[in-house]
């Protein structure tokens, strides 16, 4: 790895509480409720769920129990202690009404679950929020501690009670700080560090270029998780996406206490703004541009590729999401026939159309025309990029089985498999 400066010595600080463990407040709509009474039975009656053992600490005021998942074992904590939410919490890719916002930010009370995340970070946080929903059943929502995000209750319940697993995009959330001219703009993530992983940083971004940066650190993160076990930043790049010119984007990344070597003058994400935080477990993206830059470890800033984003760079999503979206896509499906009943709704469907080699599939978007049984039919929107014999416009019938994906249009919002919350009354 080249620098240009010499290093100077600066450490990773201690991780956090919140950083070596997840943190979860579930908030109750009425804070008279006898929140801990039952807590351990209802603990237990979660699904796949075993209490091996239980123990109340009055040092602490706090409860601990060790349960079996799923033939993995689990250290949880609990207690009933105060809450104050920050505003921004609420603006983390949910929505919330104005009634739900005000309850929420008023809201005193709440049981705080605590976790150390266990190799599968999905399984992990997936009963965590099973733990939240069994004890506070009757919810205003969640604040994620570690993510510095609340979600909604609507979404914690549809969730947790799903068989498929939560997104790793739902595992950390992607913060935005500008500077006051807005021509210097910092994203960082939070709640990947509970995970086991890096927490990820671009710096000297700006209001022109930071939307393509966030998709950029987005999709490294999703990577991180999905192939954290057979990915090291140290010796490999990661090809997460294409230009417009066509040239990948293979992202790589470097503690901050080296990486931040690198740059002459922060306004923003220096020393000073790291005095109280962001100063653990968390490392800055840079980018190789050509296979022998990454050979010779030779990293270069995130900002050289500024004006090749265009309009629609290309970010990839591993196969293991695309799966599991697939799987989300199917299991939801019933809010697409139940939208399709008011044709004020537009709905678009995503269908793999295999390919000549085994196991791939093209993916691409349909609007939805007709529903029968089992079966629908739909009217292709796009030109397909394998396909010399179908054009936009094609029509065909398919099942559910070949959906991978789906969006539906309303009056006043989209709706896909991850937000289908909304359409909850």
């Amino acid at each position: 790895m080249f620098f240009k400066h010499k290093q100077k010595e600066l450490t990773e600080a201690p991780l956090g509480y919140w950083e070596e463990k997840s943190y979860m407040l579930a908030i109750p709509k009425n804070e008279a409720d006898d929140l801990l009474r039952d807590s351990i039975e209802r603990i237990s009656a979660i699904k796949n769920v075993e209490v091996i053992e239980n123990h109340y600490s009055v040092e602490e005021n706090t409860f601990y129990v060790k349960i079996n998942y799923e033939k993995e074992e689990y250290e949880v904590g609990f207690y009933l202690g105060d809450v104050s939410i920050p505003e921004y919490y609420l603006y983390k890719n949910f929505l919330f009404t104005d009634e739900e916002r005000k309850s929420i930010l008023s809201s005193k009370k709440a049981i705080t679950i605590f976790m150390k995340f266990n190799e599968n970070e999905k399984k992990s946080y997936h009963l965590q929020l099973k733990l939240c929903l069994a004890l506070v059943p009757d919810m205003l929502g969640v604040m994620d501690e570690s993510a510095e995000k609340m979600l909604p209750s609507k979404w914690v319940k549809m969730t947790a009670e799903s068989h498929v697993l939560p997104s790793p995009k739902n595992l950390f959330t992607v913060q935005v700080v500008a500077g006051d001219n807005k021509k210097n703009v910092w994203l960082h993530t939070h709640g990947l560090n509970r995970c086991g992983v890096t927490e990820l940083e671009i710096l000297e971004s700006d209001e022109k270029n930071y939307q393509n940066h966030y998709n950029l650190i987005n999709t490294y993160a999703m990577y991180i998780l999905d192939k954290k076990e057979e990915y090291d930043p140290n010796y490999n790049g990661a090809y997460i996406g294409c230009l417009i010119d066509e040239s990948p984007v293979v992202a790589t990344c470097v503690s901050w206490t080296k990486g931040i070597l690198e740059y002459k003058k922060l306004d923003l994400g220096g020393l000073k703004d790291r005095e109280n935080g962001h100063n653990s477990k968390t490392s800055i993206i840079f980018l190789y541009t050509c296979e022998e830059d990454e050979k010779s470890h030779r990293l270069k800033k995130v900002s050289i590729y500024d004006k090749l984003w265009g309009e629609n760079p290309i970010f990839f999503i591993s196969n293991e999401e695309t799966e599991r979206m697939k799987e989300l896509a199917m299991e939801r499906f019933n809010y697409v026939k139940d939208a399709f009943k008011n044709k004020n709704n537009t709905i678009l469907i995503k269908i793999g159309l295999p390919l000549e080699e085994e196991g791939k599939f093209e993916h691409i978007w349909f609007e939805l025309l007709e529903i029968k049984g089992k079966k629908f039919k739909a009217k292709l929107t796009q030109e397909p990029y394998n396909f010399e014999n179908i054009h936009t416009g094609y029509i065909d019938w398919y099942t559910v089985d070949d959906v991978t994906d789906w969006i539906i249009y309303t009056e006043s919002f989209a709706v896909n498999p991850g937000n289908a919350y909304l359409l909850e009354e």
